[in-house]
């Protein structure tokens, strides 16, 4: 089994398609199709379910899938330890982030590293943070930054930067007055959240449970402007953290302080256990430690 049809196969089980695979790879899709056969053959088993619109693994493709994942992740780390070998502080590191984390903090982040060691690069994945663990433990990112809790059993864990999430509702909301709000009196409003492969959208679910009710949510998003624009048109209102705040400029928003016990926003950043951490990568790693305390 060549390495060159196992990254062809795993193109097609990424993009979903023989086609989009074809055209993000500037290759040709006969190309793909005739790797794919050629491990169908040696492995004696089908990889793809090809009776639906979008090409789906099969549990067998699946395993193939995740092994031709670990093979990938391995022979990445070969120009790595080179490069540690050599001593030099150079090289890439990819760094998994969501959305919001990455509006927030990822500039910050990119100066001070930029400033020590111009030499490195950084490429930046912005998922939610639900699959930021995922793609650190498939080694497809090197570092994510993730909300607490995490699987310390799987990462090494390091706290990172803590917040608190407030109300934020438009400016003419009967609440909008006042000097805090309890959660429980939100029962009877409609809720506009991150979407449901993102944490926060679990972790506002989590908090309303635990004050007696469960939200009724309106309208679900995975961009935060839009969340605000949706409360800006008075759609709904929102809890997000306060420090994304001063990153909107809507005079129609207002945020209100939350009474009762405090809901935290608690970030960490995260590596895998057991891989190997390029030099860079611990560098890096010192610097954002070294702000937080």
């Amino acid at each position: 089994m060549e390495l060159h049809d196992l990254k062809l196969f795993m193109e097609v089980a990424d993009h979903q398609s023989f086609t989009k695979a074809a055209a993000h790879s500037y290759l040709s899709q006969p190309s793909f199709s005739k790797a794919v056969k050629k491990i169908e053959a040696e492995l004696n088993i089908e990889l793809f379910d090809r009776s639906t619109r979008h090409v789906r693994l099969t549990d067998a493709g699946r395993i193939v899938y995740e092994q031709a994942q670990k093979a990938a992740a391995s022979l990445a780390e070969i120009p790595v330890l080179l490069d540690d070998l050599m001593n030099v502080i150079t090289g890439e590191i990819k760094i998994g982030i969501p959305p919001l984390i990455g509006t927030l903090f990822f500039p910050g982040i990119a100066r001070r590293i930029q400033e020590k060691y111009p030499n490195v690069s950084l490429q930046l994945t912005e998922r939610g943070a639900k699959l930021i663990g995922q793609l650190v433990e498939t080694g497809q990112v090197d570092l994510g930054i993730v909300v607490l809790p995490a699987d310390t059993s799987a990462f090494h864990v390091y706290p990172f930067i803590t917040d608190e999430f407030v109300l934020y509702v438009h400016k003419n909301h009967p609440l909008a007055g006042r000097n805090a709000v309890r959660i429980s009196e939100l029962k009877d409003e409609q809720f506009i959240l991150f979407s449901e492969e993102f944490t926060l959208h679990d972790y506002i679910k989590k908090v309303c449970i635990n004050a007696g009710f469960t939200p009724e949510v309106s309208y679900q998003s995975s961009q935060w402007d839009l969340i605000l624009e949706l409360v800006s048109s008075e759609f709904g209102i929102t809890l997000l953290p306060k420090s994304i705040y001063h990153k909107q400029n809507n005079p129609n928003i207002h945020i209100i302080p939350l009474s009762g016990p405090a809901v935290p926003w608690d970030l960490a950043m995260i590596t895998k256990k057991g891989a190997y951490d390029s030099f860079a990568l611990r560098e890096v790693l010192k610097i954002l430690k070294k702000d937080r305390s």
